[in-house]
């Protein structure tokens, strides 16, 4: 989004779009490798959700804040910079006060540094918009990323070892489906939430209530992370914005 779009648009409206609108796991179907590594059970879905959040808060005002400050050619090595010193920190506030989560995600806490929803969010809007907006964008996506990474989690661990966050949920009779705890249970799952969403969505425009489905139609402004434009465009080939800082 441009700063124009984002004074137009408020911010209940920018974190509803990332939470719901705009959900990076169901929607633009970012970040799929934590998604199907970790979601093995509620609590990891969680963790790993709510830890990308953090970042993804932070990194968003930070990088916002220092927009006009970063030189144009540098901006993705310093992006980069930025979100790997606020995992860091995550990592080691995970390693001293919740060792088992910690332990249970394991090597996919640094690689949040290159989870394409962090960086996505970094170009595409934090480092074109000012705070305000920058912080509900990241909190709204993070949020949305938490949720669905918690939803399925949730699944996969009801059926696929009758329990939820650790307690036995089901009755002694109840045969766990082994799948669900693997690889391709979490595909299953993942195929299935991302169906129930479309499904409402459509649900909504037919009852005409085009808000609640909408995502934020931000125009071309380079945005290709929200960009509508199927046949894509020159925008994601090539960026011309050095050409015109060079002029």
């Amino acid at each position: 989004m441009s700063e124009e779009v984002s004074k137009q648009t408020n911010s209940k409206d920018i974190f509803f779009n990332g939470l719901i609108k705009e959900n990076p796991t169901f929607v633009l179907m970012l970040g799929m490798c934590p998604t199907l590594a970790v979601t093995t059970s509620a609590i990891n879905g969680l963790g790993m959700g709510l830890t990308t959040t953090a970042v993804l808060v932070l990194s968003n005002v930070i990088i916002s804040l220092l927009r006009n400050i970063i030189p144009n050619k540098i901006r993705i090595p310093a992006f980069i910079v930025i979100i790997a010193s606020f995992v860091t920190m995550m990592q080691m506030l995970l390693q001293a006060f919740i060792p088992f989560l910690y332990d249970s995600l394991g090597i996919y806490i640094p690689l949040i540094v290159v989870n394409c929803i962090i960086l996505g969010r970094a170009e595409s809007f934090a480092s074109k918009n000012p705070v305000l907006p920058s912080f509900f964008d990241g909190l709204g996506m993070g949020l949305g990323f938490a949720v669905a990474l918690t939803c399925i989690g949730a699944i996969r661990e009801i059926l696929g070892a009758g329990e939820l966050f650790g307690f036995s949920i089901m009755p002694n009779a109840f045969t766990p489906i082994r799948i669900f705890g693997l690889a391709p249970g979490a595909f299953f799952v993942l195929a299935m939430l991302t169906a129930m969403q479309n499904r409402a969505k459509k649900s909504l425009k037919a009852k005409g209530k085009e808000e609640y489905a909408d995502k934020i139609q931000s125009g071309c402004g380079s945005d290709c992370l929200n960009c509508a434009e199927s046949a894509g465009c020159t925008h994601k080939f090539y960026d011309n914005r050095e050409e015109k800082n060079d002029d």
